[in-house]
């Protein structure tokens, strides 16, 4: 969500003339962050999840759903609930019909736009494995209390976008299209969280940009869609801003979907992992093999295939959250020579990583970006206050971005007892895995966050994929795993990611072999080999022979048409399992999960992209033109619903999570 800061914010004209202040003060603060911090250690990792919610609200009369505006309304309700804060008596356990003591009360916060909320845990999770079994109950405990403080025709549904955000009357209450924030033709400002921030963002990325956002979703062509498609919702005679020219100079491009405000992508969900590391070295470590696994779960996560009332040809939400907040100009595009920028940049400031940051000596150079971008300047400066290459590096390329959101009154003195400023940059260049220091006057260590993975429709899933990022960390550092291939591959990946049904129809570049050394193994009782040996010096070799195409069945389950192959990501988390000697109850409950993602990667399950695909086709007011009117969207949101409630058991969605008992 960003740094929620109060103060008096500089549209960009004025913030454009102290960008190199703040980045300047900002690389202070990093430094002192630094120095104080660079040898902290911490007991063991906690860990904790984000799961965000749409809040629909039914019209059940007229079949109609729409997205309810009442995010501060909600929020308040859950503020002033004096039984929720003194929380601490005990938690709902819907598998067991208990009632567990000493939970604390989750944290719930508000996010872009108003139809959002984002729930946490009400205090970090630990490695115990009965902690792995609270996720699922707690996160069904979130869910049951923000509805409870919604009105009787709301509920916080976890879809990633809302099929028919930007069409007429899909906002309850409703607003007139028009904004001087936005500039949009199909959402008003009124969509977005009201706080000084938010339409703050939207403008200045707009105004630094010198256009309206640009996001064009390739169109799904099904057997009555108009083609060449033209987006009909496109009104190509608006006057009403200089922007309105966009259309008419080529923004909308034929065959696809046009949207044109930071509401199409910050308004989407998804489920968010942050690990704290013992100390600064394991979290880097994390940092880096948790990278190449990104692209693997964004595909196996894939809930996004509607966008503005019409199928699409793709499954994630990734790029178009891309584009929403691309405020590269012309310049730094390369649609114009250079003149007024400083450099051209090939990503946006949201996108896959473009650094590793670990001083690890498996870590080759030939791993690193060759055409990365960095500010000079400010490496040199990280490199004189004492920080190494990589991390200094990562750091300067991060600050290549202007501040987007500066106050007034954070430029009248430099506190280094602060992080604001570093924070305005930190925390708006978002990339699928984030290096977060930690925060001043805070016993908290060295963090990293895990960011691509879609929002799925029930609690099971959710806590399904977050147990397995969570044990995968574990098998990393247990086994000393080795997931390095160049970064360039892992953004080709994040792309490959994009294409529809992607977990069964592509092959993703992946490292063929995890281990630090084949010459010394233990095996388990899954026979599985895993290493005991320390790892060997920087292999040698060319890099390309490291890694090679694997599809997600083979990533996750192993490859068993050729000994040595890699050996998938569920047996290594089964062999630390074993390494462990966890209790069979435990064991049984953890095997649910694992059984989910197996399935889903070799194709018994569906991802929920597929689902809602088939839902559409199926549905007898589809006509087969890629068009999602409301009825259909009534009905899928209906559906959405009723899974989570019953999570398969009906029958309904056990496609998607297999037969439940």
């Amino acid at each position: 969500m960003g740094l929620l800061a109060i103060g008096t914010p500089l549209d960009w004209p004025e913030a454009k003339k102290v960008a190199s202040h703040v980045r300047s003060w900002g690389i202070e603060q990093l430094l002192a962050i630094w120095r104080r911090a660079k040898g902290k250690e911490r007991d063991a990792l906690l860990w904790g999840d984000e799961v965000e919610y749409l809040v629909v609200c039914y019209d059940d009369e007229d079949r109609v759903v729409r997205l309810s505006l009442r995010q501060a309304d909600i929020l308040a309700a859950l503020a002033s609930d004096e039984k929720l804060l003194h929380q601490g008596g005990g938690v709902p356990d819907v598998q067991r019909g208990t009632l567990r003591e000493g939970e604390t009360a989750p944290v719930f916060h508000p996010e872009f736009g108003r139809f959002m909320l984002e729930a946490t845990p009400g205090k970090p999770w630990g490695i115990g494995f009965k902690d792995l079994l609270d996720v699922e109950p707690n996160m069904k405990w979130r869910r049951a209390i923000a509805k409870d403080h919604m009105a009787s025709t709301e509920y916080p549904i976890t879809l990633t976008t809302f099929p028919r955000l930007g069409t007429k009357d899909c906002t309850t209450p409703q607003y007139p299209v028009s904004g001087e924030k936005l500039r949009s033709q199909f959402v008003p400002d009124e969509i977005a969280n009201p706080h000084i921030r938010f339409p703050t963002l939207a403008a200045n990325i707009r105004s630094r940009r010198g256009r309206k956002v640009e996001i064009n979703v390739p169109v799904f062509k099904d057997e009555n869609t108009p083609w060449p498609f033209k987006d009909p919702t496109v009104n190509y005679d608006l006057h009403h801003w200089p922007e309105d020219d966009d259309v008419r100079n080529g923004a909308a491009k034929q065959n696809h979907v046009y949207m044109d405000a930071m509401a199409f992508g910050m308004g989407s969900c998804c489920l968010q992992i942050t690990f704290q590391a013992k100390n600064i070295a394991e979290g880097r470590k994390m940092y880096d093999q948790l990278s190449p696994l990104g692209p693997i779960l964004l595909a196996l996560t894939a809930a996004t295939p509607i966008y503005k009332g019409f199928l699409v040809d793709t499954d994630v939400r990734w790029n178009q959250i891309s584009r929403a907040v691309d405020d590269r100009t012309p310049e730094e595009l390369g649609e114009k020579p250079l003149q007024h920028d400083r450099w051209r940049l090939p990503k946006s400031r949201y996108a896959s990583n473009s650094t590793y940051i670990s001083q690890d000596p498996r870590l080759r150079k030939e791993y690193l970006d060759p055409n990365l971008v960095i500010d000079e300047d400010i490496k040199k400066r990280l490199l004189d206050g004492g920080m190494d290459d990589l991390l200094a590096t990562h750091f300067a390329h991060l600050f290549i971005r202007d501040p987007i959101v500066v106050f007034a009154e954070d430029l009248k003195e430099l506190d280094l007892d602060k992080a604001d400023h570093f924070e305005n940059l930190q925390s708006t260049n978002w990339q699928h895995m984030r290096f977060k220091p930690p925060p001043i006057g805070s016993d908290i260590g060295w963090r990293v966050e895990f960011r691509p993975m879609e929002i799925q429709i029930t609690d099971y899933e959710n806590a399904a994929f977050s147990v397995f990022i969570v044990l995968i960390t574990r098998a990393i550092l247990s086994f000393d795993l080795n997931f390095y291939i160049p970064i360039t591959r892992v953004s080709e990946n994040m792309e490959i990611a994009h294409i529809r049904d992607a977990v069964s129809s592509q092959k993703f570049y992946f490292r063929k072999d995890p281990f630090p050394s084949r010459s010394i193994k233990s095996t388990s009782t899954s026979g599985l080999s895993s290493p005991v040996a320390s790892r060997p010096p920087t292999p040698l070799g060319p890099v390309e022979d490291e890694y090679e195409l694997m599809t997600i069945n083979e990533v996750i389950n192993g490859q068993t048409d050729s000994e040595g192959g890699f050996p998938g990501l569920i047996p290594l988390v089964e062999n630390y399992l074993n390494s462990m000697n966890v209790d069979v109850e435990t064991r049984c409950e953890l095997a649910r999960y694992l059984d989910l993602i197996r399935k889903r990667a070799d194709g018994r399950l569906w991802t929920a992209a597929k689902w809602i695909r088939n839902f559409v086709h199926n549905h007898p007011g589809y006509k087969k033109d890629s068009a999602v009117d409301e009825s259909i969207t009534y009905d899928l949101v209906k559906a959405a619903e009723t899974i989570t409630r019953n999570e398969g058991r009906d029958g309904l969605g056990e496609e998607m999570l297999g037969k439940r008992v």
